[in-house]
């Protein structure tokens, strides 16, 4: 049991005394030291009572070692998004972290893509995958990078790499927003979702290539969610031909329209 441990950890986290926790809990200061030290275990109605303060789960307050767990993942139970209380089904995420104990940016890259479809819960396939630091993304979430093939979601180009920060409540999905999302049928694919979970219990991808036709899948055969945050690439978009030719036609008619203007005024 970790209880002890985690209520420590929490509580510092938050930057509270045991004098004002206590207060906040209703609890005698000597009998929250007690919890923090192991020498007194709490009955039902004070774990309800942590969990509620917390809006962290028993069942994670009481079995999981929060001193483990990376920076990114104590957030995302701080901010709710406890799988114990919203009822995901969703896997803790293998990731890896640096010697100061700050989140790795894996690198997905095309040659990876075929491992990571199967390898993606494997803490031992993700530690082997190359990493790097971007210092202007936060700390307190996880990132990881994947390469993309293709000319699907042009102006981005084939060979860029797309940073993503793992969504771990899907019910946070955005609509018409761009996300990284690993299925079982066709591993790795960045595309523009539409989320159709509670309509169908699917969503609809679309390319931002319109010579591409959208697609559904299943939610059931997701695996992973990565919410679009950057790209990198060597290369500058190509300009849209389509955009120019619009662009020029309406310079066009804004010369023949002051044209006309000119006239009726003689």
């Amino acid at each position: 049991m970790f209880f002890s441990s985690n209520i420590k950890i929490l509580r510092k986290r938050r930057g509270r005394t045991q004098d004002e926790l206590s207060s906040a809990l209703d609890l005698k200061r000597s009998t929250l030291s007690g919890y923090e030290n192991g020498i007194a275990q709490p009955d039902i109605a004070t774990l309800m009572a942590f969990s509620k303060y917390y809006t962290i789960s028993i069942d994670t307050l009481v079995k999981e070692d929060l001193s483990q767990l990376p920076e990114s993942q104590l957030s995302q139970l701080e901010r709710g998004f406890d799988i114990f209380i919203t009822g995901s089904d969703l896997r803790v995420l293998a990731t890896t972290i640096d010697n100061e104990n700050n989140e790795n940016v894996e690198l997905v890259s095309e040659k990876a893509k075929a491992g990571y479809r199967t390898g993606y819960a494997d803490p031992e396939f993700i530690s082997v995958l190359p990493t790097f630091y971007l210092p202007f993304l936060n700390k307190e979430r996880k990132y990881r990078a994947f390469q993309v093939s293709g000319d699907s979601m042009l102006p981005i180009p084939d060979g860029a790499w797309v940073v993503g920060e793992y969504l771990q409540n899907w019910k946070l999905l955005r609509n018409k927003h761009a996300y990284i999302v690993l299925t079982i049928d066709d591993g790795i694919v960045f595309k523009v979702v539409e989320n159709l979970i509670g309509n169908s219990g699917k969503l609809l991808l679309h390319s931002l290539n319109t010579l591409y036709e959208p697609y559904d899948v299943l939610v059931k055969d997701v695996r992973e969610i990565w919410k679009f945050v950057h790209y990198i690439s060597n290369e500058i978009p190509e300009p849209n031909p389509k955009e120019d030719g619009v662009h020029k036609a309406l310079q066009q008619l804004q010369k023949e329209m002051k044209v006309i203007q000119t006239r009726l005024q003689l």
